[in-house]
Formats: structure tokens, C-alpha cells, sequence
């Protein structure tokens, strides 16, 4: 099924949405084919699938919402205007934007954190000459940190979920290297953008 999804992306076969779907019906008949299906379970999958579906939506109808606020309030060239007043470095800007992702990352799911903050600071990020495919890679670093950091670190909590006798201090101290891990590759990839852009850029320079 990996190497199913993987391949019909890098061959053109379907796009990655398309993927998604067929990654789904895999799993079904997988399970199926496993005898680990039953009627019970298909429905509280359904149900759980479309609470996460809605969830999604509701983010999503709420980040259109604040788009068109943002657009027509004129907040994003606010923004960039007073951050050109301060005479800063882009790279000084920069860093102040990834220490706003580092906290609102604690408090705020990484998805919905998405959905409120690009429509600002991709204005930003581009008045300041940063390229934005990079800024996007960095973005979803940035997203994958507070996955695991307290006091939200929603995925300590799946994992708690699937331990239940393992305490959570006991967890949040065992993502402690993946953690600095983390760290280190976003300060690789912010320091030297080239290690992120090499490929996008042989594929754009190829097609």
C-alpha cells in the first residue's frame, strides 16, 4: 500500500488528494482481507472519520472567514509596512516569526495554527525577499515541533492514548531527543535554505 501511494504520486498516476482516498480504500479491504473488519468497527470508524472531517471543515470555514477580514481590513500590508518602520533585518524578522510559531505552538493544534497565521505572514515573508516554498517547508517543521511540545503536544497524547500505564511525564521526557532532534534540522534548514530548495528546484529546472 506504501509503495502503491508513493509510486502513483511520483508517477503521475494520481494526485496526492487522490491518494489520500485510495490510501483509505487500501486500508479498508487490507482489513477486510485480514478478517479484522466487522460491521461495529467500520461504523465507529465512520463516525470518528466524520468528527475529524467536520473538525477540518469548521478550521477551515473559520481560516476563510479571517482571510477575507484580513483582505479586506488591509492588515497584511499594516503589518508589512510597520515591520519596514522598525529598520530590521529580514533575518531578524524572520526569527521573531518563528518564536511567535514556538508559542502559539503550545497552545493552539497545528492545523488551526496554519489556517490563522499564512494569510499574514506569507505577505511578510515575501516583502522580505524569503522564498516561499522554503518558508512552507520550515512552516511544517515548525508545525511538527509543537506537535510534541507541552502543555498541548497533541501527539504526546495519541501516544498517551495507546499507552495508558505509561505516565505522561514519562513520555514528554522520552520525545526529549526527537525534540532537539527537531530543533537542529529547523536550524539546519533556516540557516542554509539550500538543503530544502535543492530538489524542488531540480524538479521545476528539470520540467
Amino acid at each position: 500500500l506504501f509503495f502503491l501511494i508513493l509510486g502513483g504520486i511520483s508517477f503521475g498516476v494520481f494526485t496526492p488528494n487522490e491518494a489520500g482516498g485510495i490510501g483509505a480504500i487500501g486500508s479498508l479491504l487490507f482489513a477486510m482481507l485480514r478478517k479484522k473488519m466487522s460491521w461495529p468497527v467500520l461504523f465507529e470508524s465512520s463516525v470518528e472519520a466524520a468528527q475529524t472531517t467536520a473538525m477540518v471543515f469548521m478550521i477551515a470555514i473559520g481560516a476563510l472567514i479571517l482571510n477575507n477580514f484580513i483582505a479586506l481590513a488591509g492588515i497584511s500590508s499594516g503589518v508589512i509596512n510597520w515591520i519596514e518602520s522598525l529598520n530590521f533585518s529580514p533575518f531578524a524578522v524572520l526569527l521573531v516569526i518563528l518564536a511567535f510559531y514556538v508559542v502559539l505552538g503550545t497552545v493552539v493544534e497545528g492545523l488551526a495554527m496554519i489556517f490563522l497565521t499564512v494569510p499574514i505572514f506569507v505577505p511578510v515573508i515575501e516583502s522580505l525577499g524569503f522564498d516561499l516554498i522554503w518558508f512552507g517547508i520550515v512552516l511544517v517543521m515548525m508545525t511538527e515541533i509543537s506537535l510534541i511540545t507541552p502543555p498541548i503536544g497533541l501527539n504526546v497524547f495519541v501516544m498517551k492514548s495507546m499507552m495508558p500505564d505509561v505516565p505522561l511525564n514519562v513520555i514528554f521526557r522520552g520525545i526529549g531527543p526527537f525534540f532537539c532532534a527537531d530543533l537542529v534540522r529547523l536550524s539546519v534548514v533556516v540557516l542554509f535554505p539550500p538543503v530544502a530548495l535543492w530538489l524542488p528546484e531540480l524538479v521545476y529546472g528539470h520540467f
